[in-house]
């Protein structure tokens, strides 16, 4: 089997790392060029005629929009996955005009990167079913991502981890919010192999820090009506169930 060639195109050079070292040590894969500037990704692109770009949309010289529609203007066959620092829906709804597989809200780790290449192809070589429950989850978890990075939450707290799966749990099964104690704290518990104890107080350092930082008006207009003023702060399970519910019924809509 050929090796999956890969473009990465990047100016954070500390990804652009991190991804390199990552990627050259998977057999599968190859990485044909690794660079910060948008021409010469474009050469490489031209050249190499990879299966995937890994496409920042900050590089110097052409940005990744440019790249994206230079490929295109050439009718170059690749998938493009790009990497962003904002959840903002018109530059998403751009990206995905120009044809990109994936929007990602930075930070990505390389394995998260392999896992959306691997639904890619296997949406190529297999039915629809099991991909598109990929997808699914794939897209909850970056719109959970794009709140979280939206009010202040920081990906680094281990409160962001076991808020974003609370949250994914109350979506699939909403009655779990009325078992936060004894069902949904364990859960999480078991799948990070720690306490339910801690998953508690963990989330609940989480929501405190995004009203500490003051953001409630970012927090009252991401959910379109002045849901808390000043310092009031939600529990947990209101939270969860507020960001739950905002997210069912974002999929009802779509």
């Amino acid at each position: 089997m050929n090796p999956i060639k890969l473009v990465l195109l990047d100016v954070n050079e500390e990804s652009l790392s991190e991804f390199n070292d990552y990627f050259s040590e998977r057999k599968n894969y190859r990485i044909c060029a690794s660079t910060n500037d948008g021409s010469e990704g474009i050469k490489a692109i031209v050249e190499h005629k990879p299966d995937f770009v890994i496409l920042n949309l900050t590089l110097k010289g052409i940005d990744g929009f440019g790249v994206m529609e230079e490929v295109r203007r050439r009718e170059i066959e690749t998938d493009f996955i790009v990497l962003g620092l904002f959840g903002d829906d018109k530059i998403i709804a751009r990206v995905m005009a120009r044809g990109a597989k994936y929007y990602l809200i930075k930070p990505v780790s390389p394995q998260i990167l392999e896992s959306r290449m691997e639904d890619i192809l296997s949406e190529r070589t297999s039915g629809f079913t099991e991909v598109k429950e990929k997808r699914r989850i794939a897209t909850l978890d970056e719109k959970i991502s794009s709140i979280f990075i939206s009010i202040g939450i920081p990906p680094h707290i281990k409160g962001y981890n076991y808020l974003r799966e609370g949250i994914k749990m109350a979506v699939d099964s909403p009655a779990v919010i009325n078992n936060v104690t004894k069902v949904l704290y364990p859960k999480i518990a078991e799948k990070y192999e720690t306490s339910a104890s801690k998953v508690e107080r963990a989330i609940r350092h989480a929501i405190e820090v995004a009203w500490n930082r003051g953001r409630t008006d970012a927090i009252n207009a991401i959910f379109g009506v002045r849901v808390y003023i000043g310092n009031e702060k939600p529990t947990n399970s209101e939270f969860i169930a507020l960001v739950a519910d905002k997210l069912i019924l974002e999929s009802y809509s779509s």
